[in-house]
């Protein structure tokens, strides 16, 4: 926020939770305590807060790329694909419906042919019941 290059605590974490990942403290304050550096206003007040306090550290921008790339590398695909199928599907039964993509197209703005909804649930819906089950979402993304 104050275009110095380097992330203090309370951005550290928002820059995080906007990556989807939702630390708890401790983990926050170990990476910092780990990739952090003093900042130079704490360097000048060493007697009133130690140099080493994880909330007094700053996260540099290779820093910060480093540990944000570890932390998608750590991510198992497949939970992410269902926490997107989730997003789909909110009301939990199991399957995106016609109805659920109409409502994601709107969301986002796309605006997509009733024809194009329905050619999309018939390409995918390989047991031909009228939505994309979960495992279909999961094959679909993985490929």
């Amino acid at each position: 926020m104050d275009k110095d290059s380097r992330i203090d605590y309370h951005e550290f974490k928002v820059a995080l939770k906007a990556l989807g990942f939702d630390l708890p403290k401790s983990e926050i304050l170990s990476l910092l305590t780990t990739h952090g550096t003093p900042s130079s206003s704490v360097q000048q007040q060493s007697r009133q807060a130690p140099a080493s306090t994880p909330g007094k550290l700053l996260v540099s921008l290779q820093a910060f790329q480093t540990i944000a790339a570890n932390l998608i590398a750590a991510r198992d695909p497949r939970d992410e694909i269902l926490r997107a199928f989730a997003l789909f599907d909110v009301e939990d039964k199991g399957t995106i419906s016609i109805d659920d993509l109409r409502r994601v197209s709107r969301e986002l703005g796309e605006g997509l042919e009733e024809d194009e909804l329905q050619a999309m649930i018939e390409e995918f819906d390989l047991e031909g019941k009228g939505g994309v089950s979960r495992e279909e979402f999961v094959n679909i993304c993985m490929g």
